[in-house]
């Protein structure tokens, strides 16, 4: 048995003898098993896989991670007022290696008709809330880390907003992971309900407590209902020594609108996963993303959006800034189905490389089975302008200043669609910190 197949028994041994929530429960066990057999026959993706290609697992797989379900001991009061984003007043809950920490949590004064609980909690009192939609979303043949995730479901958080609500403080969703040293499993699990003609605001964010070796598999779900409207942010800060897998699960219903904003900027290996049904007529999409990528860091983006019905809208536009000896990879898939007449989808990937060691392996791609559609897509990769640069300089800019200039502007474009604007604020100085710290 090689190594990887033998921490894939390993983790399923670790499932069999967990202490998860709500055990017991019919529907939520013969998902948990079902998963637990999916993950045992599929394994850990490989770059034989034509979706992990470009990206290999061999820096997570060469060590086994241990699966935290249980409730941490850390409360680190002090780590979370300084990761605090300045003047963003939210309702916040914390987790510790994926599992809600309440008392660093703080979801006070919210409206009749809006829940924000832990995972955990809503599973063992009203199990019945999350079972219509957990999973719902989830691709038919999932990738060995979703399995996974889905075979734990330790904890996470459930957002529900209810009928025609507008919710006007974001929800913050803060996970820390590696709170208590070198190699825990994180495996949070995210459902976000917007019923009918609701408005609302959800930001995940994801650091390191400390430079420890960690891996976060995190998924996400998200519904909305009809006429809903979801701004989702989430923001992947770990440090060098993390590695994460996230995934972001969506189906969109009749006149619903998901804006999507990614931004990625800390983690020794980070994949991002992406994938959005517009499931009625009238559904629409906008997704951004901003990746930076330093060091010897791997960063993978994969996104699919799927039109099913006529009349979908969706916009993509990605870019990505690479330092040094790091590599990224952007795949990009658009597919129109036969039944979607009149979809309107555009796609854009724009890269900047600087140095010469940087790699960027990107693949949009159209997959178009109806005829009355309006589709586009690309991909560029480049360095900086050095015409500009030199404009710069001939105005008394000096060279490193006019080239993280002209770096800052390309990032510009992405940081500019962040909302609210002391997130954007947030990151602005986040990104320049970033900037001055590689030159």
């Amino acid at each position: 048995m090689d190594q990887v197949a033998s921490n894939v028994a390993d983790y399923v041994a670790a499932q069999q003898a967990a202490a998860l929530p709500a055990a017991g429960t019919a529907w939520l066990d013969t998902s948990r098993d079902q998963a637990r057999t999916t993950l045992a026959a599929v394994g850990l993706p490989s770059t034989r896989q034509e979706d992990w290609k470009y990206t290999n697992i061999k820096s997570i797989t060469r060590s086994l991670f241990s699966p935290v379900s249980q409730p941490s001991r850390w409360n680190d009061q002090d780590f979370v007022a300084d990761a605090q984003v300045p003047g963003l007043d939210s309702h916040r809950l914390v987790f510790a290696d994926g599992i809600l920490v309440p008392e660093l949590s703080q979801c006070d004064g919210l409206p009749a008709g809006v829940t924000v609980a832990g995972m955990a909690d809503i599973l063992q009192r009203d199990a019945k809330r999350a079972e219509e939609n957990l999973g719902s979303t989830l691709p038919g043949l999932p990738h060995g880390f979703t399995a996974m995730n889905s075979s734990f479901i330790p904890d996470g958080a459930f957002v529900e907003i209810g009928p025609g609500i507008v919710l006007e403080k974001p929800i913050e969703l803060l996970f820390v992971s590696a709170c208590e040293g070198e190699g825990r499993l994180g495996l949070p699990r995210n459902l976000i309900v917007c019923r009918s003609g609701s408005r609302a605001s959800v930001i995940e964010r994801y650091l390191s407590a400390v430079e420890a070796r960690s891996l976060t598999n995190a998924v996400s779900e998200v519904i909305l209902d009809d006429g809903a409207r979801l701004t989702h942010q989430r923001i992947v800060d770990e440090s060098s020594r993390s590695f994460h897998v996230g995934g972001l699960f969506t189906r969109l219903n009749r006149d619903s609108r998901l804006t999507a904003c990614s931004v990625t900027l800390g983690g020794a290996l980070v994949r991002n996963d992406v994938l959005v049904n517009l499931d009625a007529t009238g559904a629409a999409v906008d997704l951004v993303g901003l990746y930076l990528s330093r060091g010897r860091s791997h960063v993978d983006n994969h996104t699919h959006v799927i039109h099913n019905c006529p009349g979908g809208t969706s916009r993509e536009f990605y870019k990505g800034i690479l330092f040094d000896r790091s590599r990224a990879v952007f795949h990009g898939r658009i597919t129109v189905q036969p039944d979607a007449q009149q979809t309107d989808a555009e796609q854009r990937n724009q890269n900047l490389l600087l140095s010469r060691d940087a790699e960027i392996d990107t693949k949009p791609q159209l997959e178009i089975y109806a005829d009355d559609v309006k589709c586009a897509h690309g991909a560029t990769v480049g360095q900086l302008d050095e015409t500009a640069v030199f404009y710069l300089r001939s105005r008394g800019v000096s060279e490193r200043q006019a080239r993280r200039m002209l770096t800052y502007a390309f990032a510009g474009e992405i940081l500019g669609r962040i909302e609210p604007s002391n997130l954007r604020a947030y990151l602005d100085q986040r990104v320049s910190e970033l900037f001055s710290s590689t030159g």
